[in-house]
């Protein structure tokens, strides 16, 4: 059975703010039911007869698919109004019998949306917003073409927002090599950005309106406004699009309109520097100044950086487990998920401090619960300041549940852990334990854990295998005792049973 995933609270997560985009239809409550109920029987032959659909996994139990259920319908039926009509669906992930379907299309949280075209044969992540609004407009520009056409100064101005990411053809004409690149690369990024093409950059509100192209020009709400690309190769031209989209200094505060550039910085591969200070205070232009030289220096070696406003980033304390009496505070994070943290910073510390980190002078900074005082549960507690004692050096053979306290698949697996941690009380070469990872720091590479629940096994030899089958009693024993190293006889568990 393959492993059920709950949302994953990475920081993207985390700190995304839903923004709202005005459309033009009115949001009318409706009796019938515009969503589409998909499930394996249905699935293939429905998504098939359609060019574009919509398709939602979520989990009955999840708070987030609770809170996007109405405005989804509400979108759904503004939706089945377009001309042509544009089809919402959705699909139960926590249902045994979908199971194959979430592993087809890759479901790692709830809810996931999907873009499906061509009948199903192109899928696409859903990047746009979650309240009826929102969605209805994104959804009729994802519907339409990939790149709208420009021809004139009006035009420009109603397809070229300044607050947020554009991208513009400028062509001799709509044919030929260049052009035939272009509109690959607008159809593979357009859940992304907004994509336009022109005969005339006199049209454009920026940048030389003399040229006749063939030219990629860019336009973005910061930095240096606009770049101008001439290479087009397709995966040159997709990676300078993609390089350029992220701002020198990534800004997280209440606007809304940031949340795209917030999203994307967290979704880089880059090591990731976080500045997080209240910026209503005095003296704080210094700070920004000199974070914003340090990031100018760090550019081109492969780390990225946010300036986050105190206001808005408690989520984001929270996450860390530090608290906001430490800001102004920098945290860097690297690839591998280890953190480095420096409190109370001044402006005259950024610079070393980064310094620092690049040539590994900096330990990590390690976020873990108490240990606790008392731990005689069947299921033990394992912190972030005890997995090495008690899961490494326990000499034991240990089962460890990575958890979240608020995850629903978690929550039923609870009292069936407890269950066969009661049968292993007597064996004293076996221990079952939990971890809570929203709570605690995961520094051992060992343990690759996307979702929760994620188990793990590791026998007293330090062989680690991921547990992936069935959450029932016996067959968590029946693994164990298939897994684990000592004298107890799986025969004799299996008459206990």
């Amino acid at each position: 059975m393959a492993r059920s995933v709950c949302v994953w609270f990475v920081l993207a997560g985390i700190l995304c703010s839903l923004s709202a985009i005005s459309a033009d239809d009115s949001i009318e409550s409706e009796e019938k039911e515009f969503v589409l109920t998909l499930d394996h029987t249905n699935f293939t032959e429905t998504v098939s007869k359609h060019n574009f659909m919509v398709v939602e996994f979520y989990a009955p139990w999840c708070g987030h698919c609770k809170h996007l259920a109405p405005e989804y319908e509400k979108a759904a039926s503004v939706l089945s109004k377009h001309d042509p009509p544009v089809f919402l669906a959705k699909v139960d992930a926590d249902e045994e019998a979908n199971r194959d379907l979430v592993s087809e299309y890759d479901v790692r949280g709830y809810p996931t949306l999907k873009i499906l075209r061509n009948g199903g044969k192109k899928v696409q992540e859903y990047k746009g917003p979650r309240e009826a609004d929102g969605i209805v407009e994104y959804l009729k520009k994802q519907s339409g073409p990939a790149s709208a056409e420009i021809n004139s100064a009006e035009d420009a101005t109603k397809h070229i927002d300044d607050k947020k990411i554009v991208v513009v053809g400028v062509f001799p004409k709509f044919s030929g090599e260049e052009f035939d690149t272009y509109m690959a690369l607008a159809e593979k990024l357009r859940s992304d950005y907004d994509f336009g093409h022109t005969l005339d950059a006199k049209h454009l509100p920026r940048g030389d309106s003399s040229v006749a192209g063939p030219v990629v020009r860019l336009f973005k709400p910061f930095d240096e406004l606009f770049v101008d690309f001439k290479d087009f190769k397709l995966e040159a031209l997709e990676k300078l699009v993609e390089d350029s989209s992220i701002p020198l200094v990534t800004l997280f505060n209440g606007d809304e309109s940031n949340q795209p550039f917030v999203a994307k910085f967290y979704n880089s591969p880059n090591v990731k520097a976080m500045l997080f200070a209240n910026l209503s205070t005095e003296g704080i232009d210094s700070l920004k100044s000199k974070y914003r030289e340090v990031a100018e220096q760090y550019k081109e070696q492969g780390i990225s950086f946010l300036l986050g406003d105190v206001e808005v980033s408690g989520p984001a304390f929270q996450y860390f487990g530090i608290e906001e009496s430490q800001v102004p505070l920098i945290i860097i994070m690297d690839n591998d998920g280890k953190k480095y943290f420096k409190p109370t910073v001044k402006a005259d510390d950024i610079a070393p401090f980064v310094k620092d980190y690049m040539e590994g002078k900096v330990p990590p900074y390690v976020k873990s619960e108490p240990i606790p005082q008392e731990n005689n549960e069947p299921v033990k507690v394992v912190v972030a300041e005890t997995l090495q004692d008690m899961v490494f050096k326990s000499g034991k053979n240990v089962l460890v549940e990575f958890y979240a306290p608020w995850c629903g698949h978690c929550q039923k697996l609870a009292p069936i852990l407890d269950e066969v941690a009661v049968h292993y009380e007597k064996d004293a070469d076996v221990m079952i334990a939990k971890f809570d990872a929203t709570a605690n720091d995961i520094l051992d590479g060992s343990f690759d854990v996307k979702g929760f629940p994620t188990v793990y096994f590791r026998s007293v030899n330090g062989n680690i295998t991921p547990y992936e089958g069935d959450r029932t009693k016996e067959d968590i024993i029946d693994f164990i005792e298939k897994n684990r190293d000592g004298t107890l006889h799986q025969e004799s568990v299996k008459d206990e049973l």
